[in-house]
């Protein structure tokens, strides 16, 4: 399975729908799923939760969890439903993820980490992986990250998305998380020089080509988050460097009409048009005209949520004249 390039877990943004206008923009990013809990697949709505499309492959569902038999059930569900891969989030650092006992807290549990890996491993064919931080709180240095990926490798996991952040585990929120602790790259390409049969993407802070780009040189894959979603057209510019050269970028009016055509598919359905029509107000980001470009798309959804296509292809119109 391709992971030269990747698509971050992020609640709230990596529903099925963004994942839709992803595989638009790349046939070869290897997606991800929001974080999805192990109570609830297994005492929830497991449809609801596991849903996908099948444009959406290769795929990879997020769990949060602790416990090495329950991850293995939900590994199973997800082998059953299709994904191509199942990861463990040992990066998360909010109080809520905290207090369930997962999410970055499991870094300085690495034998329990070790565990669930070796009980999912046993009960699917499927590839498991592990996303995580450079180090928590006081546990912040390279020999902290690298006891952890020895541990959790020998227990089977070949494959280790890091975030080059430590975690702050109480005092910063989530998103302070994502800003306010320094990245350490260096950190991540030492992990590879140290385990080179290890599969290591590295994710954080990446928003241009060229920095993108220049990751390779020490890591085999990267992991893009906010910058897939706050300028989703990055990922076209990526999949055409990294996969396909000769061909032309498609046109972001191409990629508008396609996911236009989609949500209409969706309301059919039943399906909140909000829900969808969000994903796409970066779309033009850094373009003449993005910010009108926004506006009209706000204002095409009223709070009634009716679809109205007609607006809709009047911002066709628009971005094809100006942006």
């Amino acid at each position: 399975m391709e992971r030269h390039l990747s698509i971050a877990p992020m609640m709230n943004h990596s529903d099925r729908h963004f994942r839709y206008l992803m595989r638009l923009l790349s046939q070869h990013a290897l997606l991800y799923t929001e974080m999805v809990t192990t109570g609830a697949l297994i005492y929830g709505d497991q449809r609801r939760f596991l849903e996908f499309n099948e444009t959406e492959h290769p795929l990879a569902l997020q769990l949060g969890g602790s416990d090495p038999d329950e991850l293995a059930s939900c590994a199973t569900m997800a082998e059953a439903e299709g994904y191509d891969e199942v990861n463990l989030n040992v990066g998360c650092p909010s109080d809520r993820v905290q207090s369930g006992r997962f999410g970055a807290c499991l870094m300085a549990e690495a034998e329990q980490v070790a565990e669930c890996i070796h009980a999912m491993s046993a009960v699917v064919a499927i590839p498991v992986s592990v996303k995580t931080r450079i180090g928590i709180d006081g546990n912040d240095d390279y020999a902290f990250l690298h006891q952890f990926i020895n541990s959790v490798s020998n227990a089977g996991c070949n494959t280790f998305i890091i975030h080059a952040r430590k975690a702050v585990l109480s005092g910063l929120s989530p998103k302070q998380n994502r800003e306010i602790p320094p990245l350490n790259y260096q950190r991540v390409h030492q992990i590879k020089l140290a385990f080179p049969d290890l599969h290591i993407s590295i994710n954080g802070g990446f928003t241009s080509l060229d920095a993108i780009e220049q990751q390779y040189e020490h890591v085999d894959g990267v992991m893009i988050g906010r910058a897939a979603y706050q300028n989703p057209y990055l990922i076209a510019e990526l999949e055409q460097a990294l996969f396909q050269p000769d061909q032309p970028l498609p046109a972001r009016e191409t990629i508008f009409q396609k996911y236009k055509s989609y949500i209409g598919q969706q309301v059919s359905r039943g399906i909140g048009v909000k829900s969808m029509s969000r994903h796409i107000t970066g779309l033009y980001q850094g373009r003449p005209g993005a910010r009108k470009y926004r506006r009209m798309l706000c204002k095409a959804i009223p709070n009634d949520e009716t679809f109205h296509l007609s607006r809709m292809d009047s911002i066709e119109r628009y971005i094809s004249e100006v942006c």
